[in-house]
């Protein structure tokens, strides 16, 4: 969509929001970067970054009623190719201008999406490049496939202050051919986006192209499995679920769904209908960061990292999902509205998945003695966002279950990196996946900002452990094992890693709001698989993903952190985001606080991850402790089936 010009706006009746944390409406990006270019008088050489509702205050959210004026405003980034530099903004659209404007020193924006574009160009008409590539006896560039991958810091004075890409290449067969199959192994061209030229390219060496296609789209699969039947989910009523803008009611769950191009689906004042009273459990909940480290020291190999929401934008890169394909029942589609690097509009239809589906068993009970059963089914709301990085697939789902829990499962398919090995080489730091195939080892963090609100803003938390009783007096008989609480005060002490052995969780509670039994109201977090690097302290990726060390981070709430690795870790030498925010040692008891959450999945590929991978899965739980009373699924009515209800 293009920029309006200043007649058009000066005519337009811009979309009323209906809640203070509606996203950006296509109209506002766009009078958004009509009134920075104007006002700032900005050249043709500014790309945008990001175009953003600038959220406003917590305070002002709580307080918000239907119907009350709603004031909106909007961040933007911005990168000045001509001099190198960025500038973030916030436009006023009520007073129509500019309100603040600063430059940013010494950092870079993530890379954009036109700029991977004009990257591959550029490789692809540099002779070096060219030259490089026909030594390995590639003559016709047309079914090279060129991924720039961003640079990291690795302290190379000649790179201090470019902007720049380590742009790998793949030879296709054809059009639509796999071209992870054949890495042209050994050629990086290293490119500058600002001039968008090659600066060099460094040839390491031939090692021939992988002899083997590793197609697995339709086209060129021969024969389906023929003993699948259909399966149909059919709801004739329709769903339980109401929408209202973007606020979801479902059942006793109230939510607001937002999205940004860096982080992706975001989720907003998360609460629960107890009583007649919706209690808020989470603020903000989404994708802080995340960054995959691979395995290999070799070549140019040990540069390979990526932050796909800090440098690439996850929320950027989303899919528009399919029914009957991504989503499967009776779906409400989210469309996300983002920028492009010029300040248009971007649509990506049907970005977030809203739907219910059945969960199994809630909970059930047979009296023996009295022959009665008692059962009932467990349903759950899913919001879910997928998102493409290169090669890979990042599935991001939220989970809302009827009895208070939630849960965040990322689901991890697509394909895996690749290299190119020479025949009869069996690789040190990866899998052998196709002949002369290999896919390295590699590890992908995310981490997950969690502003909590657990029956309100004042929150403190406990680490809970369970421990063995020592024999003595109080366990003659050695069987004692109890839960040992300890309270976290300062976001130093509440820097913590996993210990399933000690059946370790995190609980948040509010000192203030006691439940029947005058208990503490409280949610735990319920680590999943998890796991730490294994790059070294010293390494560059370790300085710059700071966060994924450890498991665990509590801060009190400010504004300004929102992200794990800080706002620009783009080619960033380390040191920012999670342990600047905590190195003050803040207190975090009974205040308003934030939970960081590392989630970790390591991947020694195997062969049957190749030529795509099967999903995988990994994640955690927020549970309720002593947030209820009782059960709060024992209204749950009994199911209908053939022969009567799920009770006798």
């Amino acid at each position: 969509m293009a920029v309006p010009t200043e007649s058009q706006l000066n005519a337009a009746t811009l979309t009323p929001a209906r809640h203070p944390l509606d996203p950006l409406t296509p109209e506002e990006i766009a009078e958004a970067a009509a009134i920075l270019k104007t006002q700032r008088d900005l050249g043709a050489r500014v790309r945008f970054e990001t175009i953003v509702l600038q959220e406003p205050a917590k305070e002002t959210v709580l307080k918000f009623r239907t119907g009350d004026p709603i004031q909106r405003e909007a961040f933007i980034v911005i990168l000045d190719n001509d001099a190198g530099a960025t500038y973030e903004a916030v436009i006023s659209l009520d007073q129509g201008k500019v309100t603040s404007w600063k430059h940013i020193p010494g950092v870079q924006p993530r890379i954009m999406l036109d700029e991977f574009r004009d990257c591959e160009a550029a490789v692809k008409a540099s002779p070096e490049f060219q030259a490089a590539i026909k030594k390995r006896g590639i003559t016709n560039s047309d079914l090279v496939m060129v991924d720039p991958w961003s640079a990291g810091n690795y302290g190379f004075e000649e790179e201090n202050g470019r902007r720049l890409v380590l742009a790998r290449s793949f030879l296709r067969s054809s059009p639509t051919d796999n071209g992870y199959a054949r890495p042209i192994e050994g050629v990086t061209a290293v490119v500058d986006l600002n001039s968008m030229e090659v600066v060099r390219v460094d040839d390491y060496g031939v090692v021939p192209l992988p002899p083997n296609p590793g197609n697995y789209a339709s086209e060129f699969v021969g024969e389906f499995r023929k003993d699948l039947k259909p399966l149909e989910i059919v709801q004739p009523e329709g769903t339980s679920i109401q929408v209202d803008g973007y606020g979801v009611t479902w059942q006793k769950w109230r939510l607001r769904i937002g999205f940004t191009p860096r982080e992706g689906l975001v989720i907003h004042n998360i609460g629960y209908n107890d009583q007649g009273r919706v209690r808020p459990i989470v603020y903000r909940a989404s994708l802080s960061d995340m960054v995959v480290p691979y395995g290999d020291p070799s070549k140019d190999h040990y540069r390979k990292n990526a932050f796909d929401a800090g440098e690439y934008g996850i929320g950027t890169l989303a899919n528009s999902l399919t029914l009957g394909c991504d989503c499967l029942g009776e779906i409400h589609y989210f469309d996300a509205v983002m920028n492009d690097s010029r300040g248009g509009v971007v649509t990506i239809p049907n970005a977030v998945c809203l739907h219910e589906e059945d969960y199994g068993i809630l909970w059930k009970h047979s009296d023996w003695r009295t022959g009665q059963t008692e059962v009932r089914r467990s349903r759950r709301l899913v919001v879910s966002s997928i998102s493409t990085v290169g090669n890979y697939e990042y599935g991001f789902f939220w989970y809302f279950y009827q009895d208070g829990t939630i849960q965040l499962e990322v689901k991890l398919t697509g394909i895996v990196n690749t290299a190119a090995v020479p025949a009869g080489e069996t690789p040190k730091y990866g899998t052998l996946v196709a002949p002369q195939l290999n896919a390295h080892i590699h590890q992908h963090f995310f981490n997950f900002r969690l502003d909590m609100s657990v029956d309100g803003e004042d929150n403190s938390v406990y680490e809970v452990n369970t421990v063995s009783e020592p024999i003595g007096p109080d366990n003659p008989h050695g069987n004692a094992f109890f839960a040992q609480t300890t309270l976290f005060k300062t976001e130093l002490e509440a820097q913590r890693v996993i210990d399933p052995m000690s059946g370790r969780y995190w609980m948040v509670t509010n000192p203030s709001v006691a439940n029947a039994l005058g208990q503490p109201v409280g949610y735990k977090l319920m680590p999943g698989d998890n796991i730490l690097p294994f790059a070294h302290p010293s390494a560059s990726i370790i300085k710059r993903a700071g966060f994924m060390t450890k498991h665990l981070w509590v801060t009190p709430y400010d504004p300004d952190e929102i992200t794990a690795t800080g706002p620009y870790p783009n080619q960033h030498p380390g040191g920012a985001g999670l342990p600047e925010y905590t190195s003050a040692g803040r207190n975090i008891e009974n205040t308003d606080l934030v939970l960081w959450y590392t989630l970790g999945y390591h991947h020694v590929p195997r062969p049957e991850d190749w030529p795509v991978s099967p999903v995988a899965y990994c994640g955690f739980m927020l549970k309720p402790v002593g947030f209820f009373d009782t059960n709060p699924v024992l209204d749950v009515p009994p199911s209908a089936h053939n022969n009567g209800a799920c009770h006798a």
